[in-house]
Formats: structure tokens, sequence, C-alpha cells
């Protein structure tokens, strides 16, 4: 992102000779891609494969625009219920999944950003998955990934979610009780607003992203293991309750995740998470609330006799309404405050005067229409913003962690049940653009060596294929 003045002058004619050639590469793609998807003959689209053939059910009934994961109501239910209904007596519970994308930032990164990758114009194959998905009788059901990361070309065990269900009644009131075994808090999660699986649904390893957001947004994903029940009553109130608790560092490795990042909960951590799901004119809306709070020893570190406590709240709320000619428009929004007690990280920096105490909130929401279901766009904004530290947030300028933006992402699947290769095959093709007005504590000059938030403005094209 640094540029010497030979940079900006004996470089320019090159400079604008490779750029020009690589958006004229990137008009290209994108615009082969939107017309494939009008070219080929689009039908109804199958669900996440596994799933598909077992309810017998379109994608669409499941999941909006045709591919996942954002859910529907009727997909909501069946993971609500453990994945657990099926039509066909049998069906082979595996399925595989690949994402693949091009990606392009407004400037060149510093340095690349993984090994064998370029400081820009990178193409990569971003993640292959597997899948066990089913249900198992009446009672039980599981949702296990395992994904090898094409850029850091490793495995990993991914998402874990294994439900045991029933149904019951209580003055009056029809039950579905559950109990959730996961290893990411909110991959248990119905709706679409929390970190797990909240948009955007695919993203890239290779893109330039903020170094600070709360503790729920990804940090204790696959290298923590817990426990939540649930109820979910009229169909309407979702209540829930659990905690969490770190694997071994051995076990943890083994399993391809990092045992040392963020570091493991001292004992357990709580999880409590409430919903309401109520029908509004011709759609549905959802308001809830969600919390946890953990004590870690940052890096497994406990020579300090310390910990760091991270204490997040949110709500959240979401919209899905269908229109004519199956047209779907949704909203979802998410709002995370999280104190920070940092007493470890701040012991090990020798650093306890104006280090310890800080807070750190996070605010999400997206817009998407979907044509006949298929061909959708998608608009999101995002803020994040907190009390400056000189410690934690030292490579930055502003010494704060203050990061806003949007993605604006078009996509439609094109691929469903009369595919040339069978009815399992489903495909997504799509861009995304982010782009950011602050990165990292500041607009401009946000490092402290000249580079500016805009300079991490991303161009994605990606391809998403399940089977």
């Amino acid at each position: 992102m640094v540029s010497t003045q030979a940079n900006l002058h004996g470089g320019i004619t090159m400079g604008y000779s490779s750029q020009a050639l690589a958006l004229r590469r990137t008009f290209i793609l994108v615009g082969s891609l939107v017309l494939a998807l009008f070219a080929i003959g689009l039908t109804p689209a199958r669900a996440v494969p596994a799933f598909a053939v077992q309810t017998g059910q379109a994608c669409q009934a499941c999941h909006v625009g045709g591919f996942g994961p954002q859910l529907t109501n009727f997909g909501r239910e069946f993971k609500l219920r453990g994945y657990t209904m099926r039509t066909n007596a049998f069906n082979l519970p595996v399925s595989v999944m690949a994402v693949a994308s091009y990606l392009r930032t407004a400037k060149d990164q510093p340095a690349p950003p993984a090994p064998d990758f370029r400081t820009n114009d990178n193409a990569a194959l971003d993640q292959v998955s597997l899948f066990f998905a089913g249900g198992l009788g009446s009672h039980l059901g599981a949702f296990v990934q395992t994904t090898y990361d094409g850029v850091a070309k490793a495995w990993t065990w991914d998402n874990l979610d294994v439900r045991a269900t029933t149904t019951a009644q209580f003055k009056g009131a029809d039950m579905v009780l559950g109990v959730s075994l996961n290893n990411n808090p909110a991959v248990q999660d119905a709706w679409n607003t929390l970190p797990a699986w909240g948009y955007p649904y695919t993203s890239s390893a290779l893109a330039p992203s903020p170094s600070a957001s709360p503790l729920l947004a990804g940090a204790l994903a696959q290298n923590t293991l817990g426990v939540t029940a649930y109820a979910w009553i009229n169909n309407k109130f979702m209540i829930e309750g659990g905690a969490y608790g770190s694997p071994g560092a051995n076990a943890l490795a083994r399993l391809g995740a990092d045992p040392l990042s963020p570091g493991d909960i001292d004992g357990l951590a709580p999880y409590a998470r409430l919903a309401y799901q109520q029908a509004l004119g011709a759609g549905t809306l959802e308001v809830g609330a969600f919390g946890m709070r953990a004590d870690i020893h940052p890096g497994r570190d406990r020579s300090t006799g310390l910990t760091d406590r991270f204490t997040d709240l949110g709500v959240d709320a979401s919209y899905e309404r269908t229109l004519q000619n199956s047209d779907v428009v949704t909203a979802n929004a998410r709002y995370i405050h999280e104190h920070q007690s940092l007493n470890a990280t701040c012991a090990l920096a020798g650093q306890m005067t104006d280090c310890a105490s800080n807070d750190l909130s996070d605010i999400r929401a997206d817009v998407s229409y979907y044509w006949r279901n298929e061909i959708g766009a998608t608009v999101a904004v995002f803020d994040t913003f907190g009390s400056a530290n000189p410690t934690i947030y030292a490579a930055n300028r502003t010494l704060k962690p203050d990061s806003t933006g949007m993605t604006f992402q078009l996509d439609g699947t094109p691929f469903g049940g009369g595919s040339p290769i069978g009815l399992r095959f489903n495909m997504r093709v799509g861009v995304q653009y982010t782009l950011y007005t602050r990165f990292d504590g500041a607009r401009s000059n946000f490092d402290g060596a000249g580079a500016n938030a805009s300079d991490n403005n991303t161009l994605r094209v990606f391809t998403w294929f399940a089977y």
C-alpha cells in the first residue's frame, strides 16, 4: 500500500496497462456469467443435495434464492426439528461443495495475503467441503462439515451441529424440544442474523479485512465445543441456553483448528438466545436477543494467572416476504456490543494502565431481492467501532478499531433439477464488491504509512458448486 514517487511516476504506463487489462478480463468474465444466467434454461433448483433427496423438496423450499445458507420459514422448521423430516425412506446423507473465486483489490496489498499468492489479481479454490447431512430416525439429525481450505492448503473439521429433538405439549402449547452439540456458537441458530450464518454467505481469505471484531463474530468457531438446549414454542418463541468449552490443544491441532487463537476458555462460557417470530402482513418478522460471556487465556498462556473476559450482548431482526411471481425480499440486521476486560493480554504486554477495559460495537444489516427466487441482488452495510487502545490497536494510526463500509452482490442459480449431470447438482455464480469508508481506525493513512481505507476495496467474482 506504500507508494514511492518512482512507483507513482516511473511505473505509471505499465501500471495503467496491466490494470486496464485486468479490468477488461473482469468485465468479460462478469458479463459472461450474467449472460449465462439467461442463456441457460433456468429450472427449479434443488436444496443442499443430501437434504433435497431426503425431503423431496426443491431448494427454494428451504433456501432463499435457490441456494444456501439463507433459510426460508420451511428451512428454519426443518433445522429446528433436527433435520429429521423426510419423504424418502432412505438416502445417502453425503454431499460435496466447492467455492472458487477471482479477487482484485483497488491497490496491491502490502504483501501477498498467503503463500503462493500475489499482492493482487488472485484466483483461488477457496474451499472444498464434504458433508454428512441428514436425519437418523425421527429424533436424531446432523449437519457435519469437513473442509479443505484452498488458501491455507489444509483440512479442518469445520461446522458441526448434531441434534436430538422431540415434541411435547405443555398447557396447550406445542413445543419442539432439542439439544444441539456444536462447535461454533450460533452455528445451530435458524436465522441468518447471527455471525455463523450471516451475510456475506461466501467470502475469500485472500481479501483484506479489518483487524477488530467481537468474539462472537467467529473467533470461537471450530476451536470450541458446546451443548445447548432449546424449546421452539408454537412456531413463534425460541428459548435456548447452554455453554461452551475448549478441547485440548492436541485434539484441535489434529482436527485442523488453531488451538492458540484466541486461546482456551477458562471453565465454561455460557450462551443464551431468545427469538420471537410472527407473521407480519404477507411476510414473516423475527426479533431476538443473544449473549455470551467467556473468560479466555490468550494464546493458552496461563503464566499471569489472569484471563481476558469478553461479554457479548446483541439484538437481531429479520424479515422475509414472498411477492408475486415467486420474487422474494429479505432483510437481516444485528447489533453486538462487547465489553472487554483484557487483564491477561495487558499483563503479558506489560501495559496495565489504560489497557484492560475496552468496548467494541458491531452493526450489520443487509437487504436482498431475488427475482423468481433465482437471480438476486444484495446490499449490506457494516460498522465496527470502539474505544481507543494503544496496546491492542498499536498498528492503527488512530489506535482505534473503527471500520465502516458496504458490500454489493449480484448472484444467480442457473442449474437445478434439469442440470446436465443430474438432479443433485446445483451451482451459484456471483459478483461481490466491498468498499470501505474507514479501515482500522481511519479513512486515510490508517496505518501511518500512507494506506487509505479505499485501497482495500475488493472485487470478487465467485462460483459455488454443490452435489
